[in-house]
């Protein structure tokens, strides 16, 4: 009995130190970053070169440290992607330069009308923003995303002018993709695999093409979103016709793909922010993120930091993780952060209960071109056979049950329309999405395979108590059509990620709200409508939601600008953007968050106005050396300041000179700690209006907070003028000690001479 003990721990013993042999030597991607200024590098004639002689240092002798290299940054971060084992990693960390290593983080993407909603287009005078700007002529976007169906007829290059001399990007061929696949609309477009090459080991069956062409639909639609051609007579099967355009149809596009089928690795994107930097974009659109990350450990934000200090703006998708509280990604104060709203077109899909009672509901489905439409069917809701029936998983719908009526599924875990794919296989006719409790009144819709509506979560709980009251219950659906003006928007998705930010609450994000929720764009000529394999339907456009469609609507409205004006700073074009957003919908009402008021962690500024945005009076203007300072007075240290804006300061002597200091930002955060009762906030706006301006403060504050502001009027005497005011806000509530509690209000400096110029800044109170 004691040999066998003794063996199997022998047996153990060994294995433990096989598992531990492997662990240590099996590879990962970092990244690995480096001293811009670094004292070794001045000994190699290039970065590459560099960047080389850390993996020789740490590995041995017989392997070829340049098979490790993946990337070698020098634009978006000073350093390199490599794989490496955990004794490398270990010896890596000692070597001198090196400030930072951080493992690949794997990120995901955010998932016709909305130019008109936002009042582009309305005005035949030449006074409306698409004139002012010439449609975004000669402005650059870069898009981050799942790459480009070029053949689609948003990226037309008709009536486009030449390409702008300063482009030095290229149209990299790979699999289906040519240079010729570019022109004078698309004028780049790369891709960047290797960190997700390495990474994933799952077979993506043909799926993916290795190279700029999309093979998920995502990156086609964003980008037509951002800054698509002019396409008449635009639908899907005929719903939701008119006018395609992106928000700049005058822009340039430039596309880098950097998601693939398991997502979208941190090494990929700060490749692509590099060379993006490199080749000339103006306007770098991500609708792609993950968690709220710390800033010294997030790639975007370090990378992006780089772009703003090359005169880019970076415009990126806030999330879906909402209603959740501090769910907002992507919260650098330097990146323009958009959230999602709804717009005013609905695609009707009503359900008529055997009862005789409707439900509300919204469908795409081309209702108008299928027989069955309307047709009173048998209604079954199958929750009893404990494999997720009730979401309507593939393989869980007993086909004995569920053929030739309608079946409920209940929305959550597998897509939508999967669902409706797995109903279709189960020989169920049509489908009923119900909302559940986290979904609430959501109403994405979708070009489902079959005849299907999406009803919120009251109408679901109607819907159900029915079933449960009748032996047969049955329902018909039936398709609408296009309903345009006749709800209240916009108003806030319910995915739409929310503040306070996690990482830097005194900052306010998201920074704004723009249409995401039900977005008709630019589709690939090899998916279907629903993106489903099983789909053998082809389209030119289909609908999506997401604050990934939101955020080309913001890279499209700062395109415009940056085409207006083409010297401001990327921090005076979102400015622009945020100070003259709208808190009221279309009807003159308080934007909604599902049943109450919008608040400032769910809408920032407010919903995007480019109409405003092109002449905004006043702007909020930032250098990148404030966001250093800024860096400082929150407590980031000097290593954390130099990883994530290469940088090396002495905050002691950058406050010392910068007593008192407060990032010129347009909106504003204030926290009352314990035992804090007052604060004072300095700004400073710059005239970009008229020469002769005189601006009076108005403020709307919470009963609990006192505002004072001086001077209360701001008189400009010549354009690009730069005058400071202060606000003092002082507390009439204590702080209570382990409980927090929040208010906000607004201040807005009023033209005296035009009622069109009122520069907004909402403020949200904290007490801690």
């Amino acid at each position: 009995m004691e040999l066998v003990t003794l063996k199997t721990r022998l047996f153990i013993s060994i294995l433990f130190i096989v598992l531990v042999s492997v662990c240590a030597n099996t590879l990962q991607t970092y990244i690995v970053q480096l001293n811009p200024q670094g004292v070794t590098s001045s000994s190699f004639a290039s970065k590459p070169s560099w960047h080389l002689s850390f993996l020789e240092q740490t590995m041995s002798s017989e392997e070829d440290a340049s098979s490790r290299l993946l990337y070698s940054y020098h634009s978006a971060m000073e350093g390199f992607a490599a794989q490496l084992s955990e004794s490398e990693l270990e010896s890596l960390k000692m070597l001198p330069d090196v400030i930072a290593i951080r493992p690949d983080h794997r990120l995901q993407i955010h998932t016709t009308y909305s130019y008109k909603f936002l009042g582009l287009g309305l005005s035949a005078s030449r006074e409306g923003a698409w004139y002012k700007s010439a449609f975004g002529r000669g402005t650059i976007i870069g898009v981050l995303d799942t790459g480009v169906w070029p053949e689609s007829p948003s990226f037309n290059d008709r009536g486009m002018p030449a390409v702008p001399k300063k482009w030095r990007g290229i149209c990299q061929e790979g699999q289906n993709f040519n240079s010729s696949n570019c022109n004078r609309k698309l004028i780049g477009a790369r891709f960047f695999t290797k960190g997700h090459r390495v990474a994933t080991y799952t077979p993506d069956g043909g799926r993916e093409y290795v190279s700029p062409r999309d093979s998920h639909g995502h990156g086609t639609h964003t980008s037509s979103t951002a800054g698509g051609a002019t396409v008449p007579m635009a639908s899907i099967f005929g719903t939701a016709a008119g006018v395609a355009r992106g928000m700049a149809p005058g822009a340039h596009i430039a596309v880098y793909k950097v998601c693939w089928l398991n997502g979208c690795y941190s090494s990929d994107i700060l490749a692509a922010m590099d060379v993006a930097i490199r080749d000339g974009v103006d306007i770098l659109s991500l609708s792609l993120g993950g968690f709220p990350i710390p800033l010294y450990d997030d790639s975007i934000a370090i990378g992006s930091f780089r772009a703003v200090e090359h005169g880019i703006s970076v415009v990126c998708a806030a999330g879906n993780n909402g209603p959740i509280q501090s769910s907002v990604a992507n919260e650098a104060p330097w990146i323009t952060t958009i959230g999602a709203s709804t717009l005013d077109r609905r695609f009707p899909g009503i359900v008529q209960m055997g009862n005789g009672k409707y439900l509300y509901g919204e469908s795409l489905y081309p209702g108008n071109h299928l027989k069955r439409a309307g047709k009173e069917l048998e209604l079954v809701y199958v929750t009893s056979e404990n494999s997720g029936s009730e979401y309507c998983f593939k393989g869980s719908l007993p086909r004995a049950k569920v053929r030739g009526k309608i079946v409920v599924c209940d929305r959550g875990i597998n897509g939508r329309a999967e669902k409706g794919e797995v109903v279709k296989e189960a020989g169920g006719a049509a489908m009923i999405l119900a909302n559940t409790v986290i979904n609430q009144e959501e109403n994405s819709v979708d070009v489902h395979v079959l005849p299907a509506t999406l009803i919120g979560f009251k109408e679901s709980v109607h819907l159900k108590a029915y079933i449960n009251s009748t032996r047969r219950p049955t329902a018909r659906i039936a398709f609408g059509g296009t309903v345009i003006g006749k709800s209240r928007a916009p108003a806030v998705a319910q995915f739409s990620a929310r503040g306070p930010s996690y990482s830097n609450p005194s900052i306010l994000k998201p920074d704004v709200i723009a249409p995401g929720v039900n977005i008709i764009a630019a589709w690939p000529q090899n998916l279907g409508p629903t993106g489903l394999p099983e789909d053998s339907r082809r389209v030119n456009f289909t609908v999506m939601s997401g604050t990934s469609m939101a955020c080309p609507h913001g890279s499209g409205i700062a395109a415009l600008i940056r085409s207006a004006h083409p010297k401001w700073s990327p921090a005076a074009i979102k400015s622009a953007v945020m100070t003259t957003a709208e808190v009221v919908d279309h009807a003159g009402k308080p934007i909604m968050d599902g049943d109450k008021p919008a608040g400032v962690f769910a809408i920032g500024a407010g919903h995007v106005n480019p109409e405003r945005a092109i002449d905004p009076g006043l702007i909020y203007d930032i250098r990148p050396e404030d966001y250093v300072t800024h860096l400082c007075t929150l407590g980031y240290t000097k290593s954390e300041i130099l990883t994530i804006t290469h940088r090396n300061v002495s905050c002691r002597e950058v406050l010392k000179m910068n007593r008192g200091f407060s990032l010129n930002y347009p909106s504003i955060s204030v926290i009352f700690k314990h035992g804090t009762r007052s604060k004072m906030i300095k700004r400073r706006v710059t005239n970009v209006g008229s020469p002769n301006s005189i601006y009076k403060v108005e403020v709307m504050a919470p009963k609990e907070v006192k505002v004072r502001v001086k001077p209360q009027r701001l008189i400009f005497t010549h354009i690009n003028q730069s005058l400071s005011y202060k606000v003092w806000f002082i507390s009439r509530k204590r702080t209570e000690k382990g409980k927090m509690s929040f208010a906000q209000g607004q201040l807005t400096w009023v033209n005296s001479n035009n009622s069109f110029n009122r520069v907004k800044s909402p403020f949200s109170v904290t007490w801690k």
